[in-house]
């Protein structure tokens, strides 16, 4: 198979993507990511809960020592993981010639998932001790993962196209109107319930919300919504809908109520992600100079593993 046909394997697989293939994909790294954790947790337990001045005489020090075959073949899976996952995302998404290969939020979910794993390799490749220059880039990446999930965070209260473009105010008005015309159309609102989704969707709100405000109102709203959506169920129950226009509905009501607080949030969580930028990336480059470093020492003094 030529490199133009791996190309074309990925382009079609991260487009035509669907829901259920979507939910497949997110199992999928879940699923690894827990059995990973799980089975390097129970293998390695007696090991790694043994105290420092004991370990030497451990029978599993010669496997799992960060020398050793199993725990340097961590930290070189684990390095390679969070290369290729930084690596990949930075090209897809600055590159206008990858543009087309696949959705950014698939190749994002991708990021994640490799920036997570990694990172936990590497945990268990020090033997969970941390010394010297070694600690500097440890601390640096459990920063960048911690700064990574609260990025992903405040990347998601940021409404996008399905290719990852930002949304301006105008197309997310006129997303709004079509979503909240599509639910009071469609599906009959009592007066107190309407005043309820009324109230709940005032973008007014939101104007004079500070950094710490918003997700206080994020916070505020997620139960709102949850109340708000239980009492349109039970409407929905008195009505003669069939089982897919009810959940239908309930979906809509859903969008609807959350493109509002998106809308009126949505500058204070531009400028956020700005912040994000710049606190995320130096922790990521000192992260990545250390872990060169480190790995450039140690090939010279001769822990080359198995090559």
């Amino acid at each position: 198979m030529t490199t133009e046909h791996y190309t074309f394997v990925i382009k079609i697989f991260f487009t035509r993507m669907n829901n259920t293939l979507h939910k497949i994909y997110i199992a999928a790294f879940f699923i690894v990511g827990i059995a990973v954790a799980i089975l390097l947790a129970i293998n390695g337990y007696t090991y790694y809960s043994t105290i420092e001045e004991e370990k030497f005489f451990n029978a599993s020090h010669q496997l799992l020592k960060p020398s050793g075959y199993l725990g340097h073949g961590l930290g070189i899976l684990g390095t390679l993981m969070m290369i290729v996952g930084v690596a990949i995302y930075m090209i897809r998404k600055r590159f206008r010639l990858f543009f087309n290969l696949g959705f950014l939020k698939h190749w994002l979910e991708f990021h994640i998932f490799l920036c997570t794993v990694g990172p936990m390799l590497i945990l268990y490749h020090t033997a969970f001790k941390f010394g010297g220059i070694v600690a500097v880039s440890f601390w640096s990446m459990v920063l960048v993962v911690i700064s990574g999930i609260i990025g992903r965070f405040i990347y998601v209260q940021i409404p996008r196209t399905i290719q990852g473009q930002e949304l301006s105010i105008k197309d997310l008005n006129a997303l709004n109107d079509e979503i909240q015309f599509k639910l009071l159309n469609n599906y009959k609102v009592n007066a107190s319930l309407l005043a309820e989704f009324d109230h709940i969707n005032r973008i007014s709100k939101y104007k004079s919300a500070s950094t710490l405000g918003a997700v206080v109102f994020i916070i505020k709203d997620y139960f709102n919504i949850k109340v708000l959506l239980n009492k349109f169920k039970k409407e929905l129950r008195k009505m003669n809908l069939p089982r897919s226009g009810k959940k239908e509905a309930v979906k809509t009501a859903k969008q609807m109520l959350i493109m509002s607080r998106r809308i009126g949030l949505l500058r204070t969580m531009q400028k956020l992600f700005k912040y994000w930028h710049v606190a995320h990336l130096p922790f990521a480059i000192i992260m990545f100079v250390i872990m060169i470093v480190h790995v450039a020492v140690t090939i010279a003094f001769g822990y080359k593993w198995v090559f």
